[in-house]
């Protein structure tokens, strides 16, 4: 069955098969688990060696991490709503690296949180109750939310792209968003992906093909909405986040 995984894993066409053995370790065959976190063991290196900037093996603790963030990448997984076991595994391996990443850099340097006296008293004399959080009226938040839109607006033309364009681009079928989504995630997430993004106004397709598995051309025929996520998902636009935080992962 291990040969029959490798194998899987660079034949995009046995992602059923993949499903299968994902459903299998999911309902408690752990003979099934264990051989799917041996044949991703080179995957979860690379994931490992890509987020710390530096090579992993076995006997690192973020090689152990990333173990860790697969194994609940497995657990997680739903083929209906997630892009590719690779897709989501490489999204929740990385928050789990770079969550230990700051953890020990905390640990490593003592550092200790205080709260200077003056803001301590500023807190405590301000109080969060019913009428302040309900101070601003309708009519703020709606000029607000029409000034966001424009600005998010004019950051997407200097990309080329419109509402009324990503409105007609936009994927329709629920599974194809969730994987533009996630490709997104992914380039709002990595340094090295988004300053491609912002310098050269264009997806860094070489970078993302190594890590996810999906087509060129899939990734090409939802660029414009990728982009568009990507772009939202890096700047402050509060209101229009509202709208599709049940998309991310």
């Amino acid at each position: 069955m291990l040969l029959s995984i490798i194998q899987g894993i660079f034949n995009k066409e046995s992602n059923t098969a993949i499903d299968k053995l994902v459903w299998k370790a999911k309902t408690g065959d752990e003979k099934v688990m264990d051989e799917l976190l041996i044949a991703f063991t080179p995957f979860m290196k690379k994931t490992a060696s890509f987020v710390c900037n530096r090579f992993i093996d076995d006997s690192d603790e973020e090689f152990s991490i990333a173990m860790v963030g697969f194994h609940e990448a497995v657990l997680k997984y739903k083929p209906e709503e997630n892009a590719s076991l690779k897709t989501f595994a490489h999204l929740i391996m990385k928050r789990r690296l770079i969550d230990y990443i700051r953890k020990e850099a905390v640990r490593n340097a003592n550092v200790l949180l205080t709260i200077d006296d003056d803001e301590n008293e500023m807190a405590n004399e301000y109080v969060f109750d019913e009428s302040s959080i309900f101070s601003y009226s309708e009519e703020r938040r709606a000029k607000e939310r029409r000034e966001e839109l424009a600005e998010y607006g004019r950051l997407l033309d200097e990309y080329g792209l419109s509402f009324k364009e990503l409105a007609a681009v936009s994927p329709k079928h629920a599974d194809s968003r969730k994987t533009a989504f996630q490709l997104a995630q992914i380039i709002a997430e990595t340094p090295e992906f988004y300053n491609h993004l912002m310098e050269n106004k264009r997806l860094p397709m070489k970078q993302l093909e190594e890590i996810v598995e999906v087509s060129r051309k899939t990734i090409e025929r939802h660029r414009k909405y990728i982009i568009a996520v990507t772009l939202l998902l890096n700047n402050d636009f509060i209101y229009i986040k509202e709208y599709v935080k049940g998309e991310l992962i």
